[in-house]
């Protein structure tokens, strides 16, 4: 990146920063004024000139020590190999880049396209139960068989987020995981290697700068990231309300595809997404061949080799800490690190490769128990 653009970045992250300046606004503003660099140095009589722009906005975008804070920023953006795409350049999102609301300016990890030529976004319940998990587990692995150069956009959230990530990693499709926070911090922290795993097979993206935690509102706003980036939303398993919904009905405003796995009347995990289908918000899915069929994608035979052994061949690690899943059943990643004597971060790396090969499965509370017929 050249010095000039380098100095043209400096002034979009610090716009990024002013608190009452959204992803709207700053597009007028830069459309009025023409640059970040020209829109912070404009006069403050010319701003307030300018609809939506206060004397407050404009104090704020004279002020020295955000333009130190966007500083900051760069230097962290350099040192941990991260790019920030402008919604004008060409490697931004185009699904991203049609919604009002797109963010000016996106924050991403791994060098994966964002602009694939099928995209589908899937979310779910945190709680998700072993219907939900080996729904959408199946789902993706027979989308991956059928369609080229697929994307599967989730939110790297426990329960649905995580099972279709790890599905698509399995399937050697890339996975976006989009961030409820800046890329200085990993939430939750219990998929840090599902979230390297990810860089390196696709990508981990947010709008945020590497100063934001993981706050509660910050995933709301995520989630309309989710839903802009891809061709269609499919919701496994939704209460009656939460995040899933709500990326649901962003999906819709945006007239993207919704689509739903429907699921027992009693169930409360499956309230949501019967309300979606029975509202003719989503469009009833139970396969891939569904998935399909909604979205008038053309399958493919995808050329991919896949290398399972027939017989299960483990590490002495690996046999200690699946003994102990099976004795244990369901047992949390604390636990086995004190029973398997193994440092926790090992027992973390461990679990992902033994869920990748679909040896242990994982449900609510972050528990795992084995995925055999016995279990």
């Amino acid at each position: 990146m050249s010095r000039q653009d380098l100095n043209d970045l400096l002034y979009l992250i610090a716009l990024t920063m002013v608190p009452s300046i959204g992803p709207v606004r700053a597009k007028k503003l830069l459309r009025e004024i023409g640059s970040g660099r020209g829109i912070f140095r404009e006069k403050k009589e010319i701003l307030h000139h300018i609809r939506g722009v206060g004397p407050q906005t404009s104090k704020a975008l004279h002020t020295t020590a955000l333009l130190m804070q966007a500083e900051r920023e760069l230097e962290f953006l350099s040192k941990h190999r991260i790019e920030a795409l402008y919604f004008e350049d060409p490697e931004y999102p185009d699904r991203l880049k049609q919604c009002p609301d797109a963010p000016i300016l996106l924050y991403r990890r791994g060098k994966e396209n964002l602009n694939p030529s099928r995209s589908i976004s899937v979310v779910g319940t945190r709680r998700a139960s072993s219907y939900g998990r080996d729904l959408c587990h199946s789902i993706v692995l027979d989308l991956s068989k059928q369609i080229e150069d697929l994307h599967i956009v989730s939110g790297l959230a426990f329960g649905i987020d995580v099972i279709a990530h790890r599905a698509a990693l399995e399937a050697g499709i890339p996975t976006v995981a989009v961030l409820g926070h800046g890329l200085s911090t990993l939430y939750p922290a219990a998929h840090r290697d599902a979230a390297r795993r990810i860089s390196l097979q696709g990508a981990l993206v947010t709008d945020f700068h590497s100063g934001m935690g993981p706050e509660r509102n910050n995933f709301l706003r995520r989630n309309r990231i989710i839903a802009g980036m891809s061709d269609a939303t499919l919701v496994v398993e939704s209460a009656a309300s939460g995040g899933s919904l709500i990326t649901a009905n962003l999906a819709q405003s945006y007239h993207r595809d919704v689509l739903a796995v429907p699921g027992r009347t009693m169930d409360p995990r499956s309230r949501g997404c019967n309300r979606l289908i029975r509202n003719q918000v989503a469009a009833l899915v139970e396969s891939a061949e569904d998935v399909l069929y909604h979205l008038n994608w053309d399958a493919k035979a995808v050329q991919q080799e896949f290398s399972f052994s027939p017989e299960i061949q483990t590490t002495l690690e690996e046999t200690k800490l699946l003994e102990l899943i099976q004795l244990h059943k369901p047992v949390g990643p604390g636990d086995l690190s004190v029973q398997s004597g193994l440092p926790i971060h090992v027992v973390m790396a461990l679990l992902t490769e033994m869920e990748l090969k679909q040896w242990i499965s994982q449900e609510a509370g972050n528990l795992y128990r084995p995925r055999n017929p016995q279990s």
